[in-house]
């Protein structure tokens, strides 16, 4: 670029081109890239398989492998089925205990209420046999003084 700033016709053109170049260059590099992983994917996948298959049926390729392996799970099904049976007693064990404060609190609940009931009534069984025990000497007195 000269001193002035301005660009020359031979110095634009080859930039020109080597920017098409760069563009032609960079659109091949990606097909080539996108045509490299259409194919490496489904590869890696297949060996991965293979590779998981093969895990999976070694253990059971001889007897005493195979004896093994079978041991082992057993093991961690008995252990899974007595972490089950304590995870379900220890609920078990929860709700009864729930069950049982529910109950004795409702059964406090329903004494207190009827010991109230029955204060109120005797109190008021009290006042109705005194009001009628008065009434009944006012009503005596009073037909003495008429008679």
């Amino acid at each position: 670029m000269p001193a002035n700033g301005t660009k020359t016709a031979s110095n634009t053109a080859g930039g020109t081109a080597k920017a098409e170049r760069n563009v032609t260059d960079s659109a091949a590099t990606y097909v080539r890239q996108s045509a490299e992983r259409s194919v490496d994917v489904p590869v890696g996948a297949v060996l991965t398989v293979a590779d998981r298959v093969t895990e999976l049926v070694e253990p059971w390729t001889a007897r005493t492998t195979a004896q093994r392996e079978l041991k082992s799970i057993r093991t961690q099904v008995t252990r899974e089925f007595n972490k089950l049976e304590r995870r379900g007693t220890s609920a078990r064990r929860k709700a009864t205990q729930r069950a049982r404060t529910t109950r004795n609190r409702v059964r406090r609940d329903l004494t207190q209420r009827r010991r109230s009931v029955e204060r109120t009534l005797k109190q008021n069984r009290t006042q109705v046999t005194r009001r009628v025990r008065k009434a009944r000497t006012t009503v005596q007195e009073r037909v003495g003084t008429l008679v």
